[in-house]
């Protein structure tokens, strides 16, 4: 993987929180190369591991650390090691995040022949399990909020810092089927907002990227077949890209260094940025 341009941040540190999945490890990748010094958060700390080591064969510089980006007494310890190896954060890649099958219905829309489902397989609206509902918009929400309580600390006092959550198309356009992690997603984007808004008089500029479709581990098996082909419901997103095509993880960094730069996006704070085919844009017909 290759950065689309080049800023410099020698001397910075980064901090990518999903560290170890493919769109956040790829921006892990374009930071270092770029000069950060880059901690990788994952809670499997193999890859993270994983990812710091692809760095570091680069001649980048850093380091994998195991955090549940639920637990804030996780975060501060990870917050402990990284200051001991790299110094304080000054870029926060917010990229924890993801869905839950008990947040999820069987059904793209309600009908009349489901509302007495007997069968468990099957899940309606009215099945949905508010465990499940709670830990996907915990996951992706609080996953947000709380390793941005721990890591700007030290940019509010310092005056300067960047934070960039990352969002999604859902935040913009409810898919079917994934009300939690549509919910969820609007919430980060709302938090931006917020947060872009309260940080702004010490220095802080916070922003969002909201990926369109992408194909990671996690929708892999919703969206290709065990052959390589589309799923129905791939073949539908692909239809209502006017792009005509996923998007791949280098597309996202063109955007990543431009908000992260100060020299290039000093005065860009509060934003969300769709990269997304012109999904978004796109009303169907």
């Amino acid at each position: 993987m290759s950065v689309p341009f080049s800023i410099d941040l020698s001397g910075k540190v980064a901090i990518v929180t999903g560290g170890g999945g493919i769109l956040c490890s790829g921006m892990a990748e374009a930071l270092a190369e770029c000069g950060a010094k880059v901690a990788i958060l994952d809670l499997r700390l193999e890859a993270a591991n994983k990812v710091a080591d692809s760095i570091k064969k680069k001649g980048g510089q850093a380091m994998g650390v195991a955090c549940n980006v639920l637990e804030k007494a996780s975060i501060m310890e990870a917050e402990q090691a990284i200051k001991a190896a790299f110094g304080p954060c000054d870029i926060l890649i917010n990229g924890a995040g993801g869905n839950h099958p008990k947040g999820t219905t069987s059904m793209e829309t309600l009908t009349k022949e489901v509302l007495a489902n007997t069968d468990p397989s099957l899940i309606t609206f009215y099945d949905l399990d508010p465990t499940g509902i709670q830990f996907v918009f915990n996951l992706n929400f609080l996953g947000t909020l709380l390793p941005t309580q721990v890591f700007t600390r030290d940019m509010a006092q310092n005056g300067q810092g960047v934070v960039i959550n990352i969002s999604s198309m859902n935040a913009f356009t409810p898919l079917t089927k994934i009300p939690a992690y549509s919910a969820a997603k609007a919430a980060v984007s709302n938090f931006t907002q917020w947060l872009a808004v309260h940080f702004a008089p010490v220095g802080v500029r916070v922003n969002a990227i909201a990926p369109g479709f992408f194909l990671t581990d996690q929708n892999r098996a919703l969206l290709t077949n065990p052959d390589g082909s589309l799923t129905p419901r791939a073949h539908k997103i692909i239809t209502h890209t006017p792009m005509g095509k996923f998007g791949v993880p280098e597309d996202l960094l063109g955007a990543l260094l431009w908000l992260v730069s100060d020299q290039a996006a000093g005065f860009v704070t509060g934003t969300v940025i769709p990269i997304d085919g012109g999904f978004s844009a796109y009303s169907g017909v």
